[in-house]
């Protein structure tokens, strides 16, 4: 018996939260296996390419409350991967960037993810996984303005 297709089988928010599940789901044996949370792979790899990250900005990045990076940060500087410092325009705000030593544990880690990536585009090819980056950022784009307010 065949049953019609429920609410969420059609619905935009579920389908992009149960995809990106499935997805980072896979990777993350990998990260554990490299000896880092989930949330240390996500700022490490926020950081990487960037000169430094504020606190805030990362916290947004990584889908995580301030307080929460905040914490993690303090034990990731501890470990040597991050280093903090006062930004140059407010010594209230702390300015986050990644460490030599944090750069040689993520960067394996970093090649990894894009050939994790390229095995799950694969499925769609180039063209289709190019626009549907490039959807995905325009609702990032849009639904972020509206999250500032």
């Amino acid at each position: 018996m065949t049953s019609a297709p429920g609410f969420v089988d059609d619905y935009l928010a579920y389908l992009l939260a149960r995809a990106s599940h499935l997805i980072s789901s896979e990777f993350h044996a990998v990260v554990e296996a490299s000896g880092l949370s989930l949330m240390e792979w996500r700022v490490m790899a926020s950081l990487s390419g960037k000169d430094s990250l504020s606190i805030n900005e990362l916290a947004s990045i990584v889908l995580a409350k301030q307080p929460t990076v905040t914490k993690l940060v303090g034990r990731m500087q501890g470990a040597g991967w991050v280093k903090r410092c006062d930004a140059a325009h407010d010594k209230r705000q702390s300015l986050v960037s990644l460490t030599a030593a944090g750069w040689r544990k993520v960067q394996p880690l970093l090649k990894q993810a894009k050939a994790h990536e390229a095995q799950v585009v694969s499925a769609l090819g180039a063209d289709p996984a190019r626009q549907l980056k490039l959807m995905l950022e325009s609702l990032i784009a849009a639904h972020g303005r509206a999250e500032e307010r």
